[in-house]
């Protein structure tokens, strides 16, 4: 077996780990830039509570003959979402940053609008536009970490995963609904 890039030995990695102790997890084979992760971060989170705030309003605001079924649906997203949200703080602390709940700052850090949609036709299309402004961002991001951030980029792929899901089940939604509702 051929190594392309050379181990550290373990007296190295001994006396590396030793240094710099108060950054935690950040260690000297970090590469990515901190602090454009950690902005990065911090968008994505405002993005998941602006989407957590959209998906529980439209659950309980939904009405209509086919609305149990949407809203339950509703509720579930925001559940997913709110766990995101949660993912992307922890990590965000991991790197040595302070993840940014601030209310006064949300919607213009995050990149889904919080629009509140009147009808439930309104609701879904604007839920389907959040997921598809999430799963450009999210495409993005884990493209800016590569393999500078493994960690951070496997978060956000399985967070991408759930936002194309997402996005399917409101498709879906929308083809089951009847002609007249349209």
């Amino acid at each position: 077996m051929s190594l392309t890039h050379p181990l550290t030995d373990v007296q190295t990695l001994r006396k590396q780990a030793r240094q710099h102790i108060d950054e935690g997890a950040v260690t000297a084979g970090y590469s990515a830039n901190r602090e454009t992760v950690l902005k990065l971060l911090n968008e994505a989170l405002a993005t998941e509570i602006v989407c957590v705030l959209r998906y529980r309003r439209h659950h309980f605001m939904a009405k209509g003959i086919n609305s149990k079924s949407i809203a339950a649906e509703f509720l579930v997203h925001a559940n997913e979402e709110q766990g995101h949200a949660d993912l992307i703080a922890d990590r965000i602390v991991q790197l040595g940053g302070e993840p940014d709940f601030s209310p006064d700052s949300l919607t213009s850090r995050s990149h889904a609008e919080y629009v509140e949609g009147t009808t439930l036709m309104d609701m879904i299309k604007e839920n389907l536009v959040a997921e598809r402004i999430a799963i450009d961002s999210y495409r993005e991001m884990i493209q800016y970490m590569s393999d500078q951030d493994p960690t951070t980029r496997r978060m956000l792929e399985g967070i991408l995963a759930v936002e194309e899901e997402h996005a399917d089940d409101l498709v879906d939604v929308l083809e089951g609904l009847p002609a007249e509702i349209k």
